[in-house]
């Protein structure tokens, strides 16, 4: 019998067996497949036993605090050793445990609701929203707005509040009550004005498309703090104060989509706490336990929380779902060595510290390369959009992103870009490393890009 762990054989294995995440698998009838086997810090290793400085934390946004943690481990092994599961009709200690410190994080807020991905954690908050429509007003207070460019999960639901056309293409139809927004991203405003010159359009829409669905049939509205993998878009300083008074006006609750900025990644605990406001629920994942195990949290305020408490015999007046492995001890076991660790090495400033030094590298190769148009982000999560010409801000075809991505690569840094989202604009380049990157690090990172832009 062959060693199980024998890197060769697991790509072997992998070529044959495995079927992997929004990859086009024909390639591998000729190549082999990337198969990773070890992470220390910022740094992983292939089966081949070539080493790559990883600036996109796992690929997606998730191992904030580095690979190789042991006192992470650690934590789940004890924690799964003392009590595995039970599910989360019943408590147990380190879920406790964790909402508690969370809460602590997060001022306005009481509750948390626990599940495992950040799909779900959205499905959870959507649920909310359509039970609190029935209860109060048979159900027609339902609809969600959402945001071009922002994208909320892989399930139908999810996509179907997703503004990238090409992730939802071939999976409809989706569902009904979902409006789309326009998008905020300054560098292509949707209005045709400059900030500055504005009058914050991109917010104030929301109040236009409140009052053309109908203000008694909206129930909330859905947004990432900066969108994601449409582009890491900022919002300008105003936006979200603007969108929290017409949510206000219209009672409309406001979910912010924290999956990718929760937990340090802009310098804040969360990415909503760089701007004037406060949402009314928050979901979370990736980053919360940086990939040592699944969790996801949906988190609300009290007073969303006591719209479902009612006397027992009403048997619809409670939240009436439930997440399987959202009764796993695991992921809050994770989640609380996780925060320990950001707080004790001072994550946080490092993001802000280094997010700045790494703003200013990616600055400095825009004045060396005509073909980057904008570069934007807050804190460790960076982006930068390439076009054609800088006049017209023509995009560049996404062939240019695969290229300068794949040259990282084979130099040893993998960085992000956007990844088939759109029909026109899947031009940007993607740099989230983990919270504890070093300027040495962030060097590394920009070298190679500078080198790839060089050679394309």
């Amino acid at each position: 019998m062959s060693n199980p762990f024998d890197p060769i054989k697991a790509v072997e294995n992998d070529k044959e067996r495995c079927w992997h995440h929004i990859t086009q698998h024909k390639p591998f009838e000729q190549n082999d497949p990337p198969v990773f086997v070890e992470g220390k810090g910022m740094r992983i290793t292939d089966a081949k036993g070539k080493e790559y400085l990883d600036a996109v934390s796992g690929g997606v946004w998730t191992v904030n605090v580095g690979y190789g943690r042991e006192s992470m481990a650690d934590a789940v092994r004890d924690q799964l050793v003392k009590l595995c599961y039970f599910a989360n009709t019943a408590g147990n200690v380190p879920a406790a445990q964790f909402a508690d410190q969370l809460i602590d994080k997060m001022p306005g807020f009481s509750r948390v609701y626990y599940s495992n991905s950040g799909s779900e954690a959205n499905e959870k908050a959507y649920k909310i929203i359509r039970q609190l429509a029935h209860f109060n007003n048979n159900g027609k207070k339902h609809k969600i707005i959402y945001r071009d460019r922002d994208y909320h999960g892989t399930t139908i639901a999810a996509l179907s509040s997703t503004g990238q056309s090409e992730r939802k293409a071939q999976y409809g139809p989706f569902l009904s009550g979902f409006a789309e927004l326009e998008h905020c991203c300054c560098y292509r405003c949707p209005f045709g004005k400059e900030y500055g010159n504005c009058d914050i359009e991109c917010a104030r829409a929301l109040e236009t498309l409140i009052l053309k669905e109908g203000p008694d049939t909206v129930g909330g509205i859905i947004l990432e703090p900066i969108t994601a993998g449409g582009g890491v878009i900022p919002p300008a300083p105003e936006y979200f104060p603007i969108i929290r008074e017409i949510c206000d006006k219209y009672d409309v609750l406001l979910h912010i989509d924290e999956v990718v900025c929760g937990i340090g990644r802009t310098g804040k605990w969360f990415g909503y706490q760089n701007y004037d406001f406060t949402p009314d629920m928050v979901t979370m994942a990736k980053g919360v336990a940086s990939g040592y195990a699944a969790i996801s949290c949906t988190v609300t305020t009290e007073k969303i929380f006591e719209q479902f408490k009612a006397d027992p015999s009403d048997r619809e007046r409670y939240f009436r779902d439930i997440s399987t492995f959202g009764g796993c001890t695991a992921g809050p076991a994770a989640a609380l060595e996780n925060m320990r660790i950001v707080e004790e090495e001072n994550l946080l400033e490092n993001v802000t510290t280094m997010g700045a030094y790494m703003q200013d590298r990616l600055f400095e190769l825009k004045d060396k390369y005509d073909i980057i148009g904008d570069v934007r982000g807050v804190g460790l999560f960076q982006g930068m959009e390439l076009v054609k010409d800088r006049t017209t801000k023509e995009p560049v075809d996404e062939t240019v992103t695969m290229k300068i991505a794949g040259h990282c690569m084979q130099n040893g840094v993998i960085i992000g870009r956007t990844n088939r989202s759109f029909e026109k604009y899947n031009n940007n380049l993607c740099f989230s490393p983990a919270l504890i990157s070093t300027k040495a690090d962030i060097d590394e990172i920009v070298t190679a890009v500078d080198n790839a832009l060089a050679a394309l």
